[in-house]
């Protein structure tokens, strides 16, 4: 993996770019080629990429990787892209890098010094805002709130409900960053209100460059995160593409499907694991790590992740036994306890073990963990066993209980 080629796709706006970042000898060359013009994606994409495997005297054959930004943001755009590094991958066998387009704003605007939490806020068009929040920390960018769809009005409450989550030090803000604070009059001051410091003019533009999201992708190729060219897919945020003139005229506007204060239940995917691990980090001394909760997907253990307007709150990673499941891994980040977001994941992966004629649902807890027994308790767990130091301590080991649901007598 020292010597390496990735071609970049990025059209989730009028901007048509592709990158080719090749990493020989030591020494890493970066070419670009961009478009204006969000009708001309299709002609122009394989043109423009072919011109600059020719500069760079390469061959496709040459390729170690293909990388998109998968959004989110126009739909025809986003096809554009993901079809084209697609189409070339399988052609090309080799797999696929995708890049959350977002992400790419933030890390153009960041500058030289981007420590601290950044949230890119851009136009989805019929009043709506695509938002994403995330922490900048040297070469890695950890997501904390991964891209979602809001109503305009709806931007400061989610800005002040969620940040408390963020992590910011004492006294620290944010940074604001994306063409809707242009876009939408009245934004930024009301961010800014939050403690938001707007970022200053990237020089890239308000949008995401190829160029960004081929450095993205080289991160991620030595991370080891590429995907099969089949698993390869935009990054959809908005439930109803379009409105009818009907709906327009009675004023909708932002996603009628989502109740800006609802909880949603979604499985857990490879794409989530980053969130995962960052709550996971904050909630235990002794944290699963991303690789754990990555192999444990790869292995086939079901999850299952909570969100509120698209910020994650909580997760649960279940494996199944042929005699019952295990709970292996709950969690919910700390300025979302006692929202019921546990016991929603809880109660899903009862209903997990009964669709799968399981039995009886297990899990471990430390005996320290008061709060976490009563939880159990209350849901009808029971302490059958106990293992001897089995967790990691500050001084020595501490035992685990070990508690089980019969789900045989438990009324559906």
């Amino acid at each position: 993996m020292d010597d390496f080629h990735i071609l970049a796709f990025e059209t989730s706006s009028t901007l048509c770019g592709v990158a080719l970042l090749s990493r020989t000898a030591g020494r890493t060359r970066l070419r670009t080629a961009q478009h204006e013009g969000r009708g001309a994606h299709a002609e122009r994409i394989l043109p423009m990429a072919q011109g600059l495997l020719d500069q760079a005297g390469l061959a496709r054959r040459d390729l170690s990787a293909i990388a998109f930004g998968q959004g989110p943001g126009g739909f025809t755009g986003l096809r554009v892209a993901c079809g084209v590094a697609q189409g070339l991958a399988v052609a090309l066998d080799v797999p696929v890098l995708p890049v959350d387009s977002l992400c790419a704003v933030a890390l153009q605007g960041a500058g030289e010094d981007p420590a601290g939490v950044h949230v890119v806020l851009q136009d989805a068009r019929m009043n709506e805002v695509y938002a994403a929040a995330y922490r900048a920390g040297g070469a890695d960018w950890v997501t904390l709130q991964a891209p979602a769809l809001l109503a305009r009005a709806d931007v400061a409450d989610w800005a002040a409900r969620e940040s408390a989550g963020w992590g910011m030090r004492a006294g620290g803000g944010w940074t604001a960053h994306g063409d809707a604070l242009d876009v939408f009059p009245g934004l930024a001051r009301e961010l800014e209100a939050l403690g938001a410091r707007r970022a200053a003019a990237a020089p890239e533009g308000a949008h995401a460059q190829a160029g960004t999201i081929a450095r993205l992708a080289e991160q991620a190729w030595r991370e080891g995160r590429a995907v099969d060219a089949a698993l390869a897919s935009p990054a959809y945020v908005r439930d109803k593409v379009a409105y009818t003139t009907v709906e327009r005229a009675g004023g909708l506007g932002g996603n009628p499907q989502v109740d800006a204060a609802a909880l949603t239940l979604h499985d857990m995917t490879a794409a989530d694991v980053d969130e995962v691990a960052a709550i996971e980090s904050r909630v235990q001394s002794f944290p699963w790590t991303r690789k754990n909760f990555a192999d444990g997907l790869a292995a086939g253990y079901r999850g299952w992740v909570v969100r509120r307007m698209g910020a994650m709150l909580g997760f649960a990673l279940v494996m199944d036994a042929p005699d019952m499941a295990h709970l292996l891994v709950i969690g919910v980040r700390p300025d979302a306890q006692r929202q019921g977001v546990g016991e929603r994941l809880l109660r899903r992966c009862i209903d997990h073990c009964r669709q799968a004629g399981l039995p009886a649902l297990t899990l471990e807890v430390r005996p320290s963990n008061e709060r976490a027994i009563a939880f159990y308790r209350r849901h009808g767990f029971a302490q059958v066993g106990l293992r001897r130091g089995y967790y990691p301590a500050t001084q020595g080991r501490e035992d685990a209980w070990i508690m089980t649901l019969a789900l045989a007598a438990d009324a559906a």
